[in-house]
């Protein structure tokens, strides 16, 4: 018979990613914020904490849109309050997902090369 692996923290990661990701959203329609999406929540075990991992699509609006987007996650966290059924929703953290433009940086790299003939 398997194991259960799945920790509440990671359900919860999950629930979040999804929830966010729709406020995330709507946020960068209604209060202009820059058009970002959320790739990846990490709740912490205890879930007093939630980081949020966003990508833009405009790398150099990052922090721009970073610091808009933890301006309103005591708003997020509100909203969240009253969708969730959960007793208590962890405090959100954004920060900024640089592993998009790190793969794409890796495959520009690896493309001059090849084209080189060194691969």
């Amino acid at each position: 018979m398997p194991s259960r692996d799945f920790k509440r923290s990671d359900r919860i990661s999950a629930m979040l990613r999804r929830e966010v990701g729709m406020l995330v959203h709507a946020a960068a329609r209604d209060h202009g914020v820059p058009s970002a999406s959320v790739s990846d929540v990490e709740a912490t075990k205890d879930l007093d904490v939630a980081t949020v991992w966003v990508t833009v699509l405009q790398p150099e609006m990052a922090s721009e849109t970073v610091k808009a987007l933890n301006a309103m996650a005591g708003e997020f966290r509100r909203e969240l309050s009253r969708t969730l059924r959960i007793r208590r929703v962890p405090e959100l953290r954004f920060k900024y997902d640089a592993s998009v433009e790190q793969g794409e940086r890796i495959e520009t790299l690896l493309r001059q090369e090849k084209e080189q003939g060194r691969l």
